[in-house]
């Protein structure tokens, strides 16, 4: 029983670490943390479920094309005081088929093409999800890189400090030094602790963005030494016009409004009906009376007038055991039923001109904005060769300023505020790199392409 227990026991951390181990993941990259963000986004959640709700109404719309059917029953007791009682028993099938309606077939479409670009919003929705959660963890990653800077910074300002106070002692510094390098040494802790609170609520911000309660490793890493390869503006251009979201939507909007404009240029065809009723009546059962027709009904619709045609055919009985055959011809016309309608066709005119001319401008522009975001890219790339650059003189002149100390050219007072500097230089080299991963997101946002598909796209071009 004990040992039962123990296997049961066992069985039941084993689940909740694994459970633990789906909920929050070993490591993470900047894909992942994407795919997280938009899986754990309520907001797109609720809006692919009223999606999906509109897309199977869509769906059930396919019921305008299909019969109509409607079964009547009635039973008329007629009971008189002076007159002979009726009892009238009344059974009726009715049936209503479209044979053609070019209007339904047009709204269908119209609506269609509506899902469609709502679909379309709601993947640029996921998009700009995943992009905050990239961009949250680029925020992190710098965070943490500037914290460990200046963590190490404050070690080496704390030893600078203990031999400060031991010269002091030796008579070879002034107390006055000291006061200084502890008021430096407060800044610098003071600077540690709001930027450990500050990343704390980073932390813990992106950790509720990807619906994690512990932040798991994060992988990526800012490299101050990685450089970017950036494909030619031309080859940029033509994945861009292909390929870039905003574009497609316009696409989008143009057919949209060309179905519009279709729908408004063919209202005047007519809609035609087919029609058919059949009955059976009598005072007792079994019922022996029975009749039926067939007809067609043909609609006109248009801004100047409105016509109804139908014509019917069928077989009644007159009396009992006797029929007769029927025909009728009904006619309803009237003028001028809505000509405000008539401009319907000149507006979708406009609104497809107009969604012509925003695709346009936005194909002019691809090409130039392409060429500006490239540019941003090889500028934040020298920004981050300058800031290496800077950071290895001050590296130098830090080597240079400890040989004046040992000659006693500077104070160590001196040498501390260098090192400061050299600090701040460390965490330019810091931020420019990040600069560069937000200017290549960027790009490859602007590309439609996956973060880290940039590299390799700029290699298939240039690769024979």
């Amino acid at each position: 029983m004990q040992k039962l227990m123990v296997i049961l026991i066992c069985g039941f951390y084993m689940l909740a670490a694994s459970s633990l181990f789906a909920n929050n993941p070993d490591t993470l990259t900047f894909a992942q943390a994407a795919e997280l963000a938009v899986a754990a986004s309520v907001d797109l959640r609720h809006a692919r479920s009223s999606q999906a709700v509109t897309e199977g109404a869509w769906k059930w719309g396919l019921r305008a094309y299909f019969p109509r059917m409607s079964i009547t029953a009635s039973e008329n007791d007629r009971l008189q005081q002076f007159g002979s009682d009726s009892f009238i028993k009344n059974y009726g099938l009715s049936l209503d088929q479209l044979i053609w309606d070019r209007r339904i077939t047009m709204s269908r479409t119209i609506e269609r093409l509506e899902l469609d670009l709502a679909s379309s919003r709601l993947n640029r929705m996921a998009r700009e999800i995943a992009e905050s959660a990239i961009a949250a963890y680029r925020n992190v990653l710098s965070s943490r890189v500037i914290l460990e800077i200046k963590k190490a910074a404050l070690i080496i300002l704390e030893e600078q400090r203990k031999i400060l106070n031991e010269e002091i002692q030796l008579g070879l510094a002034l107390p006055v030094d000291l006061a200084s390098a502890d008021i430096s040494l407060a800044e610098a802790k003071l600077d540690i602790y709001s930027l450990q609170l500050d990343l704390a609520e980073i932390e813990k911000q992106f950790a509720e963005l990807l619906g994690l309660d512990v932040l798991p490793v994060l992988t990526e890493k800012v490299d101050i030494n990685r450089s970017i390869a950036l494909p030619l503006p031309a080859a940029a251009a033509s994945l861009a016009k292909e390929q870039n979201p905003d574009l497609t939507e316009a696409g989008f909007s143009i057919i949209k409004r060309q179905a519009e404009l279709k729908y408004a240029s063919n209202s005047w065809i007519p809609t035609l009906r087919f029609t058919g009723n059949f009955g059976v009546s009598g005072q007792s059962y079994p019922l022996t009376r029975y009749n039926w027709s067939v007809g067609i009904n043909i609609e006109f619709n248009s801004p100047w007038f409105q016509n109804r045609f139908g014509a019917q055919a069928g077989w009644e009985p007159v009396s009992f055991g006797q029929y007769d055959r029927t025909a009728m011809v009904q006619n309803s016309f009237t003028p001028l039923p809505d000509p405000a309608s008539s401009l319907s066709r000149n507006q979708a005119a406009l609104a497809l001109a107009i969604e012509q001319e925003k695709y346009n401008i936005i194909l002019e522009r691809i090409g130039r904005i392409t060429s500006n975001v490239i540019e941003k890219c090889a500028l934040a790339e020298q920004k981050r060769l300058l800031s290496l650059e800077a950071a290895a003189l001050g590296n130098e002149r830090c080597r240079v300023e400890e040989i004046r100390l040992g000659l006693g050219q500077i104070t160590r007072l001196r040498l501390m505020e260098i090192l400061i500097e050299q600090t701040q230089r460390e965490i330019a080299v810091v931020q420019a790199a990040t600069a560069l991963l937000e200017a290549e997101r960027e790009l490859e946002k602007f590309l439609d392409l996956e973060p880290g598909e940039l590299s390799l796209f700029a290699a298939s071009i240039t690769s024979p």
